[in-house]
């Protein structure tokens, strides 16, 4: 693969509501067109922090790899910008498994072919009692992020994901890109590439949880989901359909457990009393 990474920030004049001009940093976001076997599939928009681990972690998510060995090479050539993929032996059906597609709003539109959502009956993720989550351990990866140098703390106008040790105490990975849909694929093509296994691990997006975000992570073998933001409906059906814990609402050491309760090691803090106000 290559290493085709872009500065993630580009610098412009603004002017504000008191007639001031002044530099900031704004996302450099950068159109990538993914090419398989030379055959155009999609062009995602991204900012180039690791778009071929983006690549890969696409190809998986849509289910037209299984395996990282299924791919001799991923080369990115921001001249152009496209990523070229090169097969071993070819994707069979690629033609039928790419007709049928469904384009998903919100940021960064996702792509979701075909029978997808058809395959989600297959997947077979740890029982409740090899896969679990502590309040502690929920409120510490909460705390890791808060104090993170970020991109969006910077500039705003990205979506960052993270992936966590279930025990709350290492953060594996985390990425931001223009779109919720390319930081999972990105964290999922790091996971392909290096065979870590996703039973253990928790998911973290600042992002709402679609049924397309629930069904990724599910796809990654992650059963347990932390969202900054909330739980759309499908979302919140298909999590509950796969035994999934879903997070939302959670920021400093608030949050809202939405499904998979069975997951949850709750360590309840204690209610603070109502302040009475009185007239004097």
């Amino acid at each position: 693969m290559t290493d085709a990474r872009l500065p993630l920030l580009r610098e412009i004049e603004v002017m504000d509501e008191h007639g001031v001009r002044r530099t900031i940093a704004i996302p450099a976001e950068q159109a990538l067109t993914v090419f398989v076997d030379r055959r155009e599939l999609v062009t995602l928009m991204t900012l180039g922090a690791m778009p071929e681990l983006l690549v890969l972690g696409w190809l998986r998510n849509q289910r037209l790899i299984a395996s990282p060995d299924e791919i001799e090479s991923i080369t990115v050539d921001w001249e152009v910008g496209a990523a070229a993929v090169r097969t071993r032996a070819g994707i069979a059906d690629l033609d039928a498994r790419t007709g049928r597609r469904v384009v998903t709003t919100g940021c960064g539109q996702g792509t979701v072919f075909g029978d997808l959502m058809a395959q989600i009956d297959g997947i077979r993720l740890p029982a409740p009692e090899q896969a679990r989550l502590r309040q502690g351990a929920l409120v510490a990866m909460l705390e890791t992020m808060r104090q993170t140098d970020s991109i969006h703390r910077r500039a705003g106008s990205v979506h960052g994901c993270a992936l966590f040790s279930a025990d709350g105490r290492e953060r594996l990975m985390f990425v931001e890109d223009v779109g919720r849909h390319n930081a999972i694929d990105t964290i999922s093509g790091w996971m392909a590439l290096h065979g870590i296994d996703g039973g253990d691990k928790v998911f973290y997006t600042t992002g709402r949880l679609t049924s397309e975000m629930v069904m990724k992570s599910a796809h990654m073998g992650v059963p347990i989901i932390v969202s900054r933001n909330g739980v759309t409906q499908m979302g919140h059906d298909l999590a509950a359909r796969l035994g999934m814990t879903l997070f939302g609402r959670a920021a400093n050491r608030h949050f809202l457990c939405y499904t998979g309760f069975d997951r949850f090691d709750s360590e309840p803090e204690p209610q603070r009393a109502p302040v009475r106000v009185v007239a004097g």
